[in-house]
């Protein structure tokens, strides 16, 4: 896991000492990346420079040192992430000819690329990675990204420059810098807590889309022209033809073969030549990856749960349950207000964009707590995309087939009684009663009931702030997302299909794995998920719902290997997700913090957002009156994004 950044300058006027000089302040940006190793490569002749950061993980050895050139000098790469299954590739190219320095899978990439070239060497490669390649010859230059955007990879141009790196913070550090705020991503953000691909925060900025690869020729290079990213994979694409190709065996066939699919996804994702371990929440998508390693593993697998002191929100303790039969080398540390507000100072810097899912938190903290142990960390995000385990997805079916045959009126009755109830009232009962329900949901629930379309609900339930607080533009209007009503939907015939689609191409790259990379990173720590190995979701979508939701229940299937090694009494509970009580939170140890960022003067003056609609909502938030936590807290991430930028930011 490392970090790469690079730049073109069409001017050609610096010197080699200068290209160097700043390639290297770039790549400095990024040394959590890569605490290990550090290298450039700079070619004054067209005026290219490439940066990169190591974090050792496959051949510690100066033989995987970056910027690596291939052995007959034609190109040279930068590279971020890990392809699993380069000791295949490897033994083919050597049947081939090649012949290797290292072990590093760095090595073997760059020989399937000098070999079959690009894309070809894109459809082989299994895993998670983001470079930059450099052709000498044709003076080409490609950069890519993994099937699903695990890996992060930034492109644009600012003036004259093309920049591009694994972080902002890197194409920042450029000298000709000159960032501007884009309005509409602003307004994108506020709808849905991220700035969603292909856009970012900054005009002119993108986020190379997943399963794609870019082609500059420098040859032919005009400023501010790109080309359209090529796509090698399409998720929709797997989807269409998994639902076409529909897995025809049983139940138990279903269950054996993902079985088998896991454990070498899991068994691959294990290897390393530094010490692993695993991310552990208690839930289905953890246990299961944790089981499947210790099934296969001749050493207590090392594993890592963050708890929180609200008893609502706490799996901790099921996770050290399970930790226990499983037999894993468990650690635990519980999150506290005090530690919550340290990591909050840092997260415009580790996000480097606005980015609201308040999840970061004990991300960032049960990262610092497993890379004291380990170097590499399993996880089981994605699991919940991949096999339909959000609480969203069982209730819009619930609530589609319970609703859709009634009167608009009285959709429109029942959502007003709901409406009227008040907030801490219901939250009270709904804990009283155990059901694993929050109030928020109860509300969501309100206030999609009497829309026409499940689709419609979806929408509904992803947008947070529906009329986003930012002056002078139009709601998001110039730019359209994958998430809005305007965008052609996936072609697939069930609705619960097409939303899961939806949010492996949306949430999933742009919120999830954005989270656990740059908290992860931000600790020198490398995650690998092994239910985003390509050919478990393509397996996946050859499975019928029925196999994934069952009963009112998801991740059916997933329950059903879970089984194989831990008691289903050890499983029996709602959903609780790695959330904190933020609401409660803001009302406390954070108030001062977020009175000074939310102040109306400050938001009037930075002239970004109207504070009238934020200051109702943080007013009515501290007086308990309703709950608006998720609002307020993407102003604040928003505030303390500002706030953190060394340069003064133009619209």
């Amino acid at each position: 896991m490392c970090g790469v950044v690079g730049f073109v300058d069409q001017r050609m006027q610096c010197s080699l000492e200068e290209s160097v000089s700043t390639i290297s302040t770039m790549a400095s940006k990024l040394m959590h990346r890569g605490p290990d190793d550090s290298g450039v490569w700079v070619e004054p002749k067209v005026g290219l420079a490439l940066g990169h950061r190591r974090l050792s993980v496959i051949d510690l050895s100066p033989t995987g040192h970056q910027p690596m050139i291939s052995s007959d000098g034609r190109y040279v790469i930068v590279y971020n992430g890990e392809v699993y299954n380069y000791q295949e590739i490897r033994v083919l190219l050597v049947s081939l000819g090649h012949s290797f320095t290292g072990t590093s899978d760095t090595e073997v990439v760059l020989s399937a690329f000098s070999h079959w070239g690009v894309e070809t060497s894109l459809k082989l490669f299994v895993g998670m990675f983001a470079f930059a390649l450099w052709d000498c010859k044709d003076h080409l230059l490609y950069l890519g990204r993994d099937r699903i955007g695990e890996k992060p990879l930034y492109y644009g141009w600012n003036g004259s420059v093309f920049l591009f790196g694994s972080e902002l913070k890197s194409i920042t550090a450029h000298p000709q810098w000159q960032g501007k705020i884009d309005l509409n991503s602003l307004a994108l953000y506020f709808k849905y807590n991220f700035v969603p691909s292909p856009y970012s925060i900054y005009k002119g900025i993108f986020k190379l889309p997943a399963g794609t690869f870019l082609t500059l020729d420098l040859d032919n290079i005009i400023p501010s022209v790109i080309p359209e990213p090529q796509q090698y994979w399409s998720l929709c694409s797997a989807a269409e033809k998994g639902v076409s190709d529909q897995f025809n065996g049983d139940d138990q066939e279903a269950v054996s073969e993902l079985s088998r699919i896991l454990q070498t996804a899991v068994a691959r994702q294990m290897f390393a030549d530094v010490p692993t371990g695993a991310f552990f929440s208690g839930g289905i998508d953890s246990s299961c990856v944790v089981a499947l390693m210790q099934a296969q593993s001749h050493r207590p697998v090392k594993t890592f749960t963050i708890g929180s002191r609200d008893d609502a929100l706490n799996e901790a303790k099921y996770a050290k349950e399970i930790a226990s039969h499983l037999g894993t080398e468990h650690t635990e540390i519980y999150i506290e207000p005090k530690q919550a507000l340290e990591v909050i100072q840092k997260l415009p810097v580790l996000y480097d964009e606005p980015f609201a899912d308040s999840s970061q938190i004990p991300a960032f903290l049960v990262a610092r707590c497993a890379r004291q142990h380990v170097t590499v960390s399993l996880t089981g995000d994605g699991g919940d995309e991949v096999f339909c385990g959000y609480n969203r997805h069982v209730l819009l079916n619930s609530v589609w087939h319970a609703t859709r045959w009634q009167p608009k009126f009285t959709r429109e009755f029942i959502s007003y009684i709901l409406r009227s109830i008040p907030v801490p009232w219901l939250e009270y009962t709904l804990r009283q009663r155990n059901t694993g329900i929050h109030a928020e949901q109860i509300q969501k629930l309100a206030s999609i009931i009497t829309l026409k379309s499940p689709e419609e609900m979806y929408l509904k339930l992803r947008c947070f702030w529906d009329y986003p607080p930012v002056l002078n533009q139009h709601h998001s209007k110039e730019y359209s997302a994958l998430l809005s009503e305007s965008i052609e939907q996936p072609n697939l015939p069930h609705f619960i299909e097409r939303l899961l689609c939806l949010e492996s191409l949306t949430s999933l790259p742009d919120d999830m794995l954005v989270k656990v990379d740059r908290a992860a990173m931000a600790n020198s720590l490398e995650t690998r998920l092994p239910f985003l190995d390509h050919r478990v979701i393509e397996f996946a979508w050859r499975l019928p719902i029925s196999m994934k939701i069952r009963n009112g229940v998801g991740k059916w299937i997933l329950r059903q290997i879970l089984h194989q090694f831990v008691p289903s009494k050890l499983l029996k509970r709602p959903k609780a997700g790695f959330s904190i009580p933020i609401d409660i939170w803001l009302k406390g140890v954070l108030k001062d913090w977020a009175e000074d960022l939310l102040s109306e003067e400050r938001i009037r003056n930075e002239g970004f957002l109207d504070p009238i609609p934020i200051r109702n909502k943080w007013e009515t938030h501290i007086s308990g009156k309703s709950k608006w936590q998720w609002h307020i807290w993407s102003v604040l991430m928003f505030e303390a994004w500002l706030q953190s930028q060394e340069k003064k930011l133009y619209v």
